[in-house]
C-alpha cells in the first residue's frame, strides 16, 4: 500500500487510471494534441484505446513508444547505449539514474525506449518539475507516464516539506517499489552545456532515508548517466533567451515559450543520440572519509558526478569544431575533416537564421551557439588531461 502522502505527486495506480483517462478524454486541447502528433490514432478510436490499458506500463507500450519509435526514425540517425558497467537484472534493475539535462521530454523518454524496448527492463519513474505542468491536463498525463512531481514554488516553509516528502518518496519507489528512477543533476537544463550537479538535489536525496548521509545516497543506487546529442535542436532557442536575458534580466519565458521547447525538443533534428552509463556510485561514496563536513561531503559526491558525467560524453565531430572556432584555431583538427567542418558551419548559420528578435546580435548568438557544442568537449579534455579515468 503506498503511503498517502505521495498521492498527490506519484503516478497513477491501474484503479485511478479510468478517471485520469476521463478527464483527458474530456478536455478539447488534450484530443486537439493527439490528432496533431497521432494522426494515426482515430478520434473515435482513442478513448476505447486508452480504457484498454490497465497500467501506466500498457498506456507507455501503446502510445508513448510509437511516438518515441517516430521520432527516433525521423528525427535522429540513430540512438546507442552502452549500460555495460551496471548490473542491469529483473533483480537489480532499482537504479536512480542522476543525468545531464539536454531535453525536456526526451531525455527521460528515450531512456525507457532503451531500458524497455531494447533490454526488457522496466520504465522509469520520471521527476518532472511542476512548472512544466502549465495545464491540468499536462500533470494528467504525465503522471499516467510514470512521471512524480517536484514542487518548485512555495515558501521556505511550504518547499521544505516538499522535498522532505520528495526524498522519501523516491527511497520509497527505489527500496519498496523496486523500480528505477530518472532524475536530471540540477533543476533545469544547462543553457550552455556546462553540466554542474547541484549539491541542493544530493541534499534532498539525503532528506528521506535511514542512517547517514552516505547511507541514504547509497540507498538510493545513483548511476550517472552521460547524454550526448549531436544536435540540440533547441540551440537557437537557448541563444535566444541568453540575449533577450542580457539586454533585459528581467525576462521570464512564458508558457507558450515553454511549450515552444517542448515541440522543438521533441520534433526537432539531433543527428546521433548516445546514453552513456558510469558506475553506480556506491563504492566511492563508502569509500569517503566518515569525518568529512556534511557540505563538503555532498561537494566531493557532486565533483565525482560531474566527472563522471564528463568522461562519458559521447563525442562528435562538431563539438570539436566549435571548440575550434570558439578558439580561433585548428588545434582538434585531427577530430574532425573539412567536410564536417563545413558541415557544422552550415548547420550554425542556419540556426542563427532562425533566431528573430530586436536588436539581434549576431556575434554573440554565434559564441553561445559555440559554447554550447565545444563545453561539453572542454570538459571532457579538462577530465581527461587530469589522468582520470571514468
Amino acid at each position: 500500500m503506498i503511503p498517502e502522502e505521495f498521492k498527490d505527486m506519484r503516478p497513477f495506480e491501474p484503479e485511478e487510471l479510468p478517471a485520469a483517462y476521463d478527464s483527458l478524454l474530456a478536455d478539447p486541447t488534450f484530443r486537439a494534441v493527439v490528432g496533431m502528433v497521432m494522426p494515426q490514432i482515430p478520434a473515435e478510436a482513442l478513448g476505447p484505446m486508452m480504457h484498454g490499458c490497465k497500467t501506466c506500463l500498457e498506456f507507455q507500450y501503446t502510445f508513448i513508444r510509437p511516438l518515441l519509435d517516430g521520432v527516433i526514425k525521423k528525427c535522429t540517425t540513430g540512438l546507442t547505449s552502452d549500460f555495460s558497467r551496471l548490473v542491469l537484472s529483473s533483480e537489480k534493475e532499482n537504479y536512480t539514474y542522476i543525468s545531464n539535462h539536454r531535453d525536456i521530454v526526451l531525455d527521460s523518454g528515450l531512456l525507457d525506449m532503451i531500458l524497455f524496448v531494447d533490454k526488457g527492463f522496466n520504465t522509469v519513474e520520471i521527476a518532472i518539475g511542476d512548472n512544466l505542468l502549465i495545464y491540468p491536463w499536462i500533470k494528467t498525463l504525465v503522471r499516467i507516464n510514470r512521471s512524480f512531481i517536484v514542487t518548485r514554488k512555495g515558501g521556505i516553509r511550504e518547499m521544505l516539506q516538499s522535498s522532505i516528502r520528495l526524498s522519501s518518496y523516491m527511497h520509497y519507489v527505489i527500496g519498496e517499489k523496486k523500480a528505477p528512477i530518472w532524475i536530471a543533476q540540477r533543476e533545469g537544463r544547462s543553457k550552455d552545456s556546462t553540466d554542474h550537479t547541484q549539491e541542493s538535489i544530493l541534499k534532498m536525496f539525503a532528506m528521506g532515508g535511514e542512517g547517514t548521509p552516505a547511507e541514504r545516497l547509497i540507498s538510493l543506487n545513483m548511476a550517472p548517466l552521460a547524454i550526448s546529442y549531436e544536435y540540440d535542436p533547441c540551440d537557437w532557442l537557448k541563444a535566444m533567451e541568453f540575449q533577450l536575458k542580457r539586454d533585459n534580466p528581467e525576462h521570464k519565458k512564458s508558457q507558450a515559450d515553454d511549450l515552444m521547447n517542448m515541440k522543438t525538443g521533441i520534433f526537432g533534428y539531433k543527428g546521433r543520440v548516445h546514453y552513456q552509463a558510469a558506475e553506480c556510485m556506491n563504492d566511492f561514496i563508502a569509500a569517503l572519509p566518515t569525518d568529512m563536513s556534511k557540505n563538503d561531503f555532498f561537494a566531493t559526491v557532486a565533483t565525482e558526478i560531474d566527472r563522471r558525467i564528463y568522461n562519458n560524453y559521447h563525442l562528435y565531430p562538431g563539438n570539436f569544431v566549435a571548440v575550434d572556432l570558439l578558439q580561433g584555431g585548428d588545434a582538434h583538427a585531427n577530430r574532425y575533416t573539412a567536410e564536417e567542418r563545413a558541415t557544422f558551419e552550415q548547420y550554425l548559420a542556419g540556426q542563427l537564421q532562425k533566431i528573430d528578435i530586436p536588436g539581434k546580435d549576431e556575434a554573440f548568438l554565434r559564441t553561445k551557439l559555440l559554447e554550447m557544442y565545444a563545453n561539453p568537449a572542454l570538459n571532457q579534455l579538462k577530465v581527461m588531461g587530469e589522468g582520470i579515468n571514468g
